[in-house]
Parts: structure tokens; C-alpha cells; sequence
């Protein structure tokens, strides 16, 4: 998950570390690296670019220094590093074990080539080793089916800029006064999890893929539930909100919102049966919501999955490596920052996680902080359990399609139960095994539906049964413990507290109540403050204190977050009446499907 930012935790937010579950799990890059001028080479060096497999890099430099290797500079967020060696040496470094590239490094122009079919962490070939190419030529492509990506918005980019594509549900984040960032994502992680989800390049046909862009499910369409700022910002409170959104307005409009992407998460001190941010979870669940969670990218330290990925009844997904790059199931692997269970609670199962090629959002945070993860002119690389719950959460809605019938217990038995095992790898890092999409998923849903192809087995797997049987979560324990460790803040001052990001007190157990009563939001208003729908001008910050300080006197106009000023516009001044937004309505108020005031993406 993320601690997105990993080793610099900066001081004025959480930056989406409630784990947006990593985009770059626990990868490093230096982000002025590709800033530096490059040295003169030497007659007879070549600069080039090494891959290695996971595991393998620290070899690989070790070996390519000893061979004369200079001006090493790791490039960890594409799972390799850049090096000029002696051109006679070029063929030894290729033989290195663990080796799976050395390329040419020269200057590289913005739109340059890229062949998906040569690159095994492609969309393409992923799409190929987990079976859902294969679905696809049967005409399934998760056409018919929502997927609500909760994230840091959508910004439509080729492959997510068809007519209905994206719908804009609420702007839940710190940017949602500012109509020209509104539901974008400035920060870049929303958009890379949708393309993988659901992108589809225009006019892509995904019977024959060839060399267009398609998610996992091409068809599906994308529910923009925006919670987290430009800056990656984002506290738990707008995460249960966003939440509680998608279970009551799930079928607004002709919506049809089965699947509910989390890749995020806390490390929330509390167990699942208190926490409110599980319980609005495991309720989505309940509520018919098939709700993927990205297990967390703490590796084997932590013992523990993040929160909500801990709760039983929900989809948590750990990450492998690409299926496509695998020579066999006997040299699968789970990347050492997919997060470990504890044995009793551990991944449902793994889906590829590094090196995935998703949809890039130029001048996007991530992407002015890692250059070098930008290839091909419109795509980026990224690793992390993030990228591996969306992946997943592609596959449920191609399920989805094959048969609407199906509840998300069933869903989950049909996805562990056809899972590729791997024997090799550790038992509280892999679930199941890792996904396959026609092999048996789609496969057994055609043979066994109603009831399902296979038992949903208990939390550590030894027994099964039709349906799952856990405690479930009462959501009566503390918010802040659900914040773990990391929290947004202002001026030096966290968020701390039973309080939401409106100071507003939070009571865990009323909330719950409402909640299942799917009271929880009503004509805008969320935990008695208007969210959204009208004017948060009315809404005063005065007189509220975090942490013995006052917010009082303080405009947002004047506040920067991670450098970024918020273009200038306070949040009481603007109003969300009179927005339009597109023929969906939700308590009253218009939305509206493809405006992007600003907004120039291309």
C-alpha cells in the first residue's frame, strides 16, 4: 500500500498514505535523478538500462561494477537501473542471473515507440496470462457493470475519455471547491487504478487487441468517487463518506455499481470488529458490493493486513508478479512488499502488482516526482498492491457479466477456488494462489450458478462452506485509531480526535447505525455538515479546534500542500449550486459527466 512516497514522510499531510496501496509498494527512486545532466561517455562505453526479476538487483549492480560498471543510478519504480559499461562487456552482463533486459539509455523523446506485445508487464500480455483476453473473444468485457474506483479522481486521458466512460460521483476531496480540479486527479494514482480496471483506447476492439490499451475490463464503466487531494492527501473520515456514498447510490440513474475498488488503506490500531472504516466496508459487502482491498505493501513486517483489506469478508489481494512473465507456476513470487497476513486473516489471493503499465496524467504529482516511471508518452509504471486489487477488481466485473446473479460471497469462491496455487511461495503472502480469470472463474460460472462454483473457505482456509460465517464488524471503535499512523494536517497541526475533517464529533456507533439504516448521507449532508450539493461557505471553521489549535482565520487560498497551490480559490466562497453535472442526479442535485474546467490533460 503506499506510504506512497516511501522513506520521505513530508510533514504537512498523509499524502494518500492512508496506503493508496502503493503505487510504488516499497519501491525508492530519486526524483531529481532524471533531472541530472548526463556525463560524457567514454570512447568504447555504453549507457544502458538493466531490469532485473525481483530479489535480484543488489547481484546484478554487484556483478555490473565488476565488470567496470560506472555512474550506476537505480531506477527501482521500473525494477532496474541505469549504468555505463565497456561495450566489450555488454554480452557478460546480459548472462548475469536474475537478468531479464539491458538496454540502450539514450535520450528519450516524450512520444517515443512503445511495442506492448515485446514488454511482459504490458496490459496486453497481462490481459493474456490471467485469461481475460480469452474472456473477452467470448464477449465478455465487463460491459453492463460499475466499478466505483474510491481514489484521488479520474482524469480522462485517451483510454478513459469516452462518452460515459467516467461517471463523476461526489468530490469528496480536499479539492472539490475548485472547479477547475474538481474530480480530476491531480495526483495521478485514480486514473493508473481505472485504466487497469477499465481503460479502452478509442476504437479498440478487444477481440483484437493488437497494440490499443484495454484494461481488464474494457466495457465496464467507472464510477469517480473523488476523496483524495491533488497532494495525495485524504483522511479517513472522506474515505467511510465515500464509501456510504456508493452503497446508497448504487443504482441511482441506472447505475449498477457491483464492484468497489479500495486501493488504499490504514494502519488502523484497532481490530476489524470496532473499526468504522471496516464496518462501512464489510456493510457495502452486505449491501451487494463485491469490495476489492489492496492487502497493504508493509512485506512480512507489520504481520498484518492494512485496514480495510483485514476485514474477512471483503476481497483482499496481495501482489504477484506478471503471469505473463512467468516461464512456470514453480517460479511464481510474491514481491517482497505485498503485505503478509498474520495466518489467520491473510490475502484471498494475488493478482501481478510490479512493473504494470498503466495510464499516465501529465504534470500529476507522481508524475513530476518520478520521472523516470513515464514511458511510451502516455503511460507510467507503477508496483504495489494497489495495482493488484485493480487488476482484480477488473475481473469481478467481467464475472459479473458472465452472470449478474451472482453475490460477492459467491464471487469470492469462484475467484479463490480458481486460482492458480503457488506451492513455493509463502502461505501468508499468497491466498489462494494467484488469479486467473477464465481458467475457472468464468468457466465455473457458467457451469454452477446459482449457487456458485466453489465454497468460500474460512479466514484461514482450512474449511469451507456456501457462504461466509465471520464475527462481523460492529463499527463502534475509534476513528482516530482507524487513522493509524498517519493523518493530514495543517500548519504543523494534525487531525487528531474523534472528529472529521470538518471538526465535526464523530460518534463511531451512531454513524454505524446509520449506516445500515443507509441513512448515513441525506440531501448532501454527511455526519450533520454539508459535503456536498450546496455551499460549504456556511460552514464555518472557526471555533474548531484540532489539537488546541484553531482553524480559524486560516484560507485555503493561502494554504500549499506539498508545494501545490490550490489554484488560488478559497472553499467558502464557492458554491456547488448551479453546477452542472451529467444527467445522473443524486438528493436533489444535477451531476455532470464530461466538463473538466482547466483542465488540459493532453
Amino acid at each position: 500500500m503506499i506510504n506512497i512516497l516511501t522513506g520521505r514522510r513530508p510533514s504537512f499531510t498523509v499524502l494518500f498514505s492512508i496506503f493508496l496501496a502503493a503505487f510504488f509498494g516499497c519501491l525508492t527512486i530519486s526524483a531529481s535523478a532524471g533531472n541530472l545532466p548526463r556525463p560524457e561517455t567514454p570512447a568504447g562505453a555504453a549507457p544502458v538500462i538493466v531490469r532485473g526479476e525481483v530479489g535480484t538487483l543488489i547481484g546484478i549492480e554487484r556483478g555490473t561494477v565488476r565488470m567496470g560498471g560506472t555512474a550506476l543510478r537505480p531506477l527501482q519504480v521500473i525494477g532496474g537501473f541505469s549504468v555505463t559499461v565497456p561495450a566489450a562487456r555488454l554480452a557478460a552482463l546480459r548472462s548475469l542471473p536474475g537478468v531479464l533486459s539491458v538496454t540502450p539509455d539514450g535520450s528519450v523523446q516524450l512520444h517515443s515507440a512503445y511495442d506492448p506485445a515485446s514488454d511482459s508487464y504490458s496490459m496486453l500480455n497481462t490481459s493474456a496470462g490471467l485469461g481475460a483476453a480469452a474472456a473477452w473473444s467470448q464477449g465478455i468485457t465487463g460491459a453492463g457493470v460499475d466499478v466505483a474506483v474510491l481514489d484521488s479522481g479520474v482524469t480522462p486521458v485517451a483510454g478513459l475519455s469516452a462518452p460515459g466512460k467516467v461517471i463523476n460521483g461526489p468530490d469528496l476531496s480536499f479539492d472539490s471547491q475548485s472547479p477547475a480540479v474538481a474530480h480530476l486527479d491531480g495526483f495521478g494514482h485514480g486514473t493508473f487504478m481505472a485504466g487497469l480496471i477499465a481503460g479502452k483506447d478509442p476504437g479498440a476492439d478487444p477481440s483484437n487487441p493488437g497494440a490499443d490499451y484495454l484494461g481488464i475490463a474494457p466495457d465496464a464503466r467507472i464510477v469517480n468517487v473523488k476523496v483524495g487531494a491533488a497532494s495525495g492527501a485524504v483522511d479517513v473520515s472522506q474515505i467511510i463518506a465515500g464509501i456510504d456514498w456508493v452503497v446508497q447510490h448504487r443504482h441511482d440513474n441506472g447505475l449498477n455499481i457491483r464492484v468497489l475498488n479500495l486501493s488504499l488503506g490504514t494502519n488502523s490500531s484497532q481490530g476489524y470488529r470496532s473499526d468504522p472504516l471496516a464496518f462501512a466496508a464489510e456493510f457495502a459487502w452486505h449491501s451487494g458490493i463485491v469490495v476489492v482491498a489492496a492487502a497493504g505493501n508493509d512485506g512480512s513486517g507489520s504481520g498484518t493486513l492494512n485496514d480495510p483489506a483485514y476485514d474477512p469478508y471483503l476481497l483482499a489481494v496481495g501482489a504477484s508478479g506478471n503471469s505473463a512473465a512467468l516461464s512456470s507456476i514453480a517460479t511464481a513470487f510474491i514481491p517482497s512488499f505485498s503485505s503478509f497476513g498474520d495466518g489467520t486473516r491473510n490475502p484471498d489471493l494475488v493478482a501481478p502488482g510490479i512493473h504494470m503499465q498503466g495510464l499516465r496524467v501529465p504534470g500529476s504529482f507522481i508524475d513530476q516526482n518520478y520521472p523516470a516511471a513515464a514511458f511510451g508518452g502516455r503511460f507510467f509504471r507503477g508496483s504495489g498492491t494497489s495495482e493488484a486489487a485493480a487488476i482484480t477488481s477488473g475481473a469481478v466485473a467481467l464475472l459479473l457479466q458472465q452472470n449478474p446473479r451472482l453475490t460477492p460471497d459467491q464471487v469470492k469462491s469462484d475467484l479463490k477456488q480458481s486460482a492458480v496455487p503457488l506451492p513455493n511461495a509463502n502461505a501468508q503472502a499468497r491466498g489462494a494462489g494467484l488469479l486467473e480469470v477464465l481458467g475457472g472463474a468464468i468457466a465455473g460460472a457458467v457451469k454452477g450458478i446459482p449457487g456458485g462454483t466453489g465454497l468460500v473457505s474460512s479466514e484461514d482456509g482450512a474449511s469451507s462452506s456456501p457462504w461466509q460465517l465471520f464475527m462481523p464488524s460492529l463499527g463502534n471503535g475509534s476513528l482516530d485509531k482507524a487513522r493509524g499512523d498517519d493523518r493530514v494536517s495543517m500548519g504543523g497541526v494534525a487531525l487528531n480526535g474523534e472528529r472529521d475533517i470538518f471538526g465535526a464529533a464523530f460518534q463511531s456507533g451512531a454513524m454505524a447505525w446509520a449506516e445500515a439504516g443507509q441513512r448515513s448521507w441525506s440531501g448532501g449532508v454527511w455526519n450533520g455538515t454539508t459535503w456536498s450539493g450546496t455551499t460549504w461557505s456556511g460552514t464555518t471553521w472557526s471555533g474548531t479546534t484540532w489539537s488546541g489549535t484553531t482553524w480559524s482565520g486560516t484560507t485555503w487560498s493561502g494554504t500549499t500542500w506539498s508545494g501545490a497551490a490550490w489554484n488560488g480559490t478559497t472553499w467558502s466562497g464557492t458554491t456547488w449550486s448551479g453546477t452542472t453535472w451529467s444527467g445522473t442526479t443524486w438528493s436533489g442535485t444535477t451531476w455532470s459527466d464530461g466538463i473538466w474546467a482547466g483542465g488540459s490533460w493532453e
